[in-house]
């Protein structure tokens, strides 16, 4: 391997589905809705806002196709990434008491 190669990227490139719908639903809800990053108060969450807009972030870097070659940006903004801050929001949601699914 020459000195100047750049190594493979682990996942292929090309349009994720799943990342890219959950983008697209934050993007759609966050617009229409965005007091749902707020706490009880009305005041804005920071972490709640934090890992939503991680989540969209991922979801459209990852869905458009983007495979970055670093690992720490490969891992950022991975369908992975996307998903467990998805989910790390809803948790953070519900800690507050703005659950968006109610069991």
């Amino acid at each position: 391997m020459a000195a100047d190669a750049l190594p493979e990227p682990a996942a292929k490139a090309g349009i994720a589905a799943l990342p890219l719908g959950i983008a697209l639903l934050i993007l759609v809800v966050m617009t229409v809705l965005p007091g749902i990053a707020t706490d009880a108060a009305g005041h804005a969450d920071h972490p709640a806002a934090m890992l939503l807009f991680w989540s969209m972030s991922a979801g459209f870097v990852r869905g458009v196709g983007f495979v970055p070659l670093h690992w720490l940006p490969r891992w950022l903004f991975s369908a992975g990434a996307s998903v467990a801050a998805l989910l790390l929001s809803l948790v953070r949601l519900d800690a507050i008491g703005r659950p968006l699914i109610n069991f």
